[in-house]
């Protein structure tokens, strides 16, 4: 059936798209959608048989598309002179629907390994395309795309090895603009310390001459990868051409530029052949880690407000009895006007999304608190990223998942100002208390309940830092955009504790974000 895989294909899996020449045919892989994503095959797997697995990363317009197509025909072991071009995705229809597209794309090109061709891959071959970063969808699209590929390395029908991650982009690229260190700050810092050695540069719109100013822009990016015998980035080149349309004229050109294509093929096959996959356990729990720590920071905020709310609710009750201190000596019962904090349910703005899952908070009905605002992936609370060993790692009470819901609303606080009798405040005080501290005054209770608020505010900042401790030793690149913001926000509470020792640390881990980070989230913030 594959004995010459290019002619048999035209008329069994695939439509004439343009008389070219070359002649171009869209193929008609198989296609299923699991969990948030979707696999393209084509050919049928043979399980004896070694497969290859690259998962290809870019901002948009970077010419992922091409390379994928280009990637097919290698694969299928098209040849210049055969005048025929495959592809799997429609470049054109592509390009004018980019900025609504979503999907983390799994491509399966099977059965065409070990054929007699003048050249071919001993191995057949998975490609993951991403949705590009950087376009004017927003941070919340660019969010996604970490969400999408965790789903794809925890998914029992996914991927959980890789051999390659290519890092896409255009050897025009002159200098690293605020929104190309943005994109390879979020691309970087999705991977773990395991994939270190397996990110290679795939350059695209290439003359053939070595790209030194889009090799210069990965230098200053600082982007953690192996080195070629040049101590160069590995780099592959790649040309864009393959599919336009052939004249007398431009025949040769085009054959140069194929043959730049045909010679970057054969050295990112070699590189595949030689390199071993790294299983993604490290780098699946850095994506789980960004998220919960992400739900941790937003909760974590919603509960250092609420704790200074009641610091301020305190304060205020005790001001307005010390007042009243000769009516308390008196054993007077009075009333008084305080602050009453309170929560409520709001209802948000959710819905389906992608048309697989759906946007709402997974809230914990014990503590009350939103343990995970816009959780989109999880169906049920228990399969939320915030959850482990079947207990949440984000509210008060680290409750079970059992005690949680997903929702379309969200808890807020609210305060309002209330009339209490001294012996209602004294009631409240005296709950759940033993006999001896029952006989506390009721400002002994506020000075007690004083110091217990700001006992739980230290622990909560103290979670959150351990979390960032946690997120750095394992992530390829912790000092991300999203984390220099939580930074900032964590090194201005730890300074209000005096917590002198870790503001210290905070500060050293904020001076390895390097300036590209930082202009990068300044970018992140500019795009919202």
């Amino acid at each position: 059936f594959f004995a010459r895989p290019p002619f048999v294909l035209q008329e069994k899996c695939s439509d004439l798209k343009s008389k070219g020449p070359p002649v171009v045919y869209q193929l008609r892989p198989k296609k299923e959608k699991f969990g948030s994503l979707t696999r393209m095959t084509v050919g049928e797997k043979n399980p004896k048989k070694p497969n290859k697995t690259i998962l290809l990363v870019g901002e948009t317009g970077a010419g992922k598309s091409t390379l994928i197509n280009a990637l097919v025909n290698f694969t299928m072991g098209v040849q210049f002179e055969d005048g025929v071009w495959f592809q799997i995705i429609d470049e054109e229809k592509r390009s004018q629907t980019e900025s609504q597209t979503s999907d983390v794309i799994v491509y399966d090109i099977f059965g065409f390994e070990d054929k007699t061709l003048p050249y071919s891959l001993t191995y057949s071959l998975t490609i993951i395309d991403t949705p590009g970063y950087g376009d004017t969808r927003g941070t919340e699209m660019d969010d996604s795309i970490s969400e999408r590929l965790l789903d794809l390395f925890q998914s029992e029908d996914g991927v959980n090895k890789i051999h390659a991650v290519g890092l896409v982009m255009k050897a025009s690229e002159n200098r690293l603009t605020d929104r190309q260190k943005y994109i390879f700050d979020s691309v970087v810092s999705l991977f773990g310390k395991d994939l270190e050695k397996s990110i290679v540069a795939l350059i695209t719109h290439s003359d053939g001459v070595t790209p030194k100013n889009a090799l210069k822009a990965l230098e200053i990016a600082k982007i953690e990868c192996p080195r070629n015998g040049n101590n160069e980035p590995v780099h592959f080149l790649f040309n864009n051409q393959q599919r336009k349309e052939r004249t007398e004229k431009n025949e040769s050109c085009l054959e140069t530029a194929w043959r730049t294509t045909e010679r970057g093929m054969d050295e990112l096959a070699a590189f595949l052949e030689k390199t071993a996959p790294e299983k993604l356990v490290v780098t699946t729990e850095v994506l789980r880690e960004r998220n919960r720590l992400k739900a941790c920071i937003q909760n974590l905020k919603e509960r250092i407000n609420e704790v200074e709310l009641k610091q301020t609710e305190a304060r205020q009750r005790q001001e307005v009895l010390e007042k009243h201190k000769k009516e308390m000596q008196n054993n007077e019962n009075f009333s008084v006007e305080v602050l009453e904090i309170y929560k409520e349910k709001e209802y948000i703005k959710s819905g389906w999304w992608g048309l697989v899952f759906y946007s709402g908070t997974v809230c914990c009905t014990n503590c009350q608190e939103n343990c995970h605002l816009d959780c989109r992936m999880a169906w049920y609370p228990g399969q939320c990223d915030v959850m482990k060993g079947g207990y949440c790692t984000s509210c008060t009470r680290k409750c079970r998942a059992s005690d949680h819901v997903k929702e379309n609303w969200r808890y807020v606080q609210k305060t309002r100002k209330v009339w209490q009798t001294s012996e209602d405040m004294k009631k409240k005080y005296e709950k759940n208390k033993s006999e001896s501290q029952k006989q506390m005054s009721l400002l002994e209770h506020l000075q007690e309940e004083i110091s217990q608020l700001a006992a739980k505010k230290s622990q909560l900042l103290g979670e959150c830092y351990q979390r960032l401790v946690t997120l750095e030793q394992i992530a390829l690149k912790a000092g991300s955009a999203s984390t220099f913001v939580h930074l900032d926000f964590l090194i201005e509470k730890m300074k209000e504790e005096q917590n002198t020792e870790k503001v210290q640390k905070l500060e050293e881990m904020r001076k390895r974000v390097d300036e590209g980070t930082r202009v990068g989230s300044l970018y992140m913030q500019g795009k919202n």
